[in-house]
């Protein structure tokens, strides 16, 4: 069977947000900004920087604000920000953020855990922001939560994400990225998601949040790549993790895709060597293993 992949992938890096979001000690805000600055060193266009939440609940991003104002941005990136409700969108904009991210799940219970509302009322509660945005000439980007099985449910309807990411798409979101949030899925489940979703949606308006929980994530990108999907998320040395997720690990790691996609020759624009040395570089200040396959190659 010959397969059709994109020419060229869109990697947006999530370390500096869902990768600490979950580490114990604080991170100094000057650590998270010379990470930011590295990864755009390498080649990477996309980061989600930081997310506008309540420092109560998460308090390594407390300095959100201050990294978006400190930040240099170089031309032709994007900083993505996290907000999960309007007091946080509203915050973020005040902080000078062009591009926000909202999330919503594909579980009952894990929405529940992780917004305090059942699934509709979360995706109502998006509307404004999403009239805000379009007002303020913001993009934003979509995220479906458990995508392929929820830590407290299971196994996940996946008429449930397809109907969660089509509202997504029909309220304004340019893209949605599918989050394997527990890291549950096999290459079969994956494909099997994908060709219910790609009935609603084109593959050109998603991307892939797989977490490597059960070492699945890489061929489970792999899967769906041949829909059409040409956005990726990941996280460089591979960290990462939910604090309404028992049990994920990080998120794939940024290495190990590059390196998958550079032998595949698919382009990413992205300089392997320089992305190795970013892993080393952050696990070493925060004192955490690097989960990187590739990282291990390059010392």
């Amino acid at each position: 069977m010959a397969y059709t992949y994109p020419k060229s992938v869109r990697i947006v890096e999530m370390s500096p947000r869902d990768g600490l979001q979950n580490i114990k000690t604080n991170v100094p805000t000057e650590v998270k900004i010379e990470l930011i600055n590295k990864l755009y060193d390498t080649g990477i266009k996309d980061i989600e920087i930081a997310s506008f939440v309540s420092p109560k609940w998460t308090p390594q991003m407390a300095d959100a604000a201050e990294i978006l104002q400190q930040l240099k941005q170089p031309e032709n990136t994007s900083h993505v920000v996290l907000t999960p409700n309007m007091r946080g969108f509203d915050r973020a904009i005040e902080s000078g953020a062009k591009e926000v991210a909202i999330f919503a799940a594909a579980s009952e219970t894990f929405s529940q855990k992780n917004t305090n509302c059942t699934i509709d009322e979360s995706l109502e509660r998006f509307v404004p922001i999403m009239e805000k945005a379009n007002k303020l000439g913001i993009r934003v980007r979509g995220y479906t939560s458990c995508v392929l099985g929820c830590p407290y449910e299971g196994d996940v309807d996946v008429a449930v994400v397809v109907k969660v990411t089509k509202a997504l798409i029909d309220m304004g979101c340019y893209e949605v990225s599918l989050g394997d949030t527990v890291g549950l899925g096999t290459p079969v489940k994956a494909r099997l998601m994908m060709d219910a979703i790609t009935k609603e949606v084109p593959g050109n308006k998603l991307g892939l949040h797989f977490h490597d929980t059960r070492g699945q994530a890489l061929a489970n990108t792999l899967a769906c790549l041949e829909y059409g999907i040409a956005s990726i998320d990941s996280s460089v040395a591979g960290l990462g993790g939910c604090p309404y997720a028992p049990g994920a690990s990080g998120n794939v790691s940024t290495e190990d895709v590059v390196y998958m996609l550079d032998g595949m020759g698919i382009e990413t624009g992205i300089n392997l060597e320089k992305l190795a040395a970013v892993g080393h570089y952050i696990t070493e200040k925060i004192g955490c293993c690097n989960n990187s396959k590739i990282g291990a190659v390059y010392k």
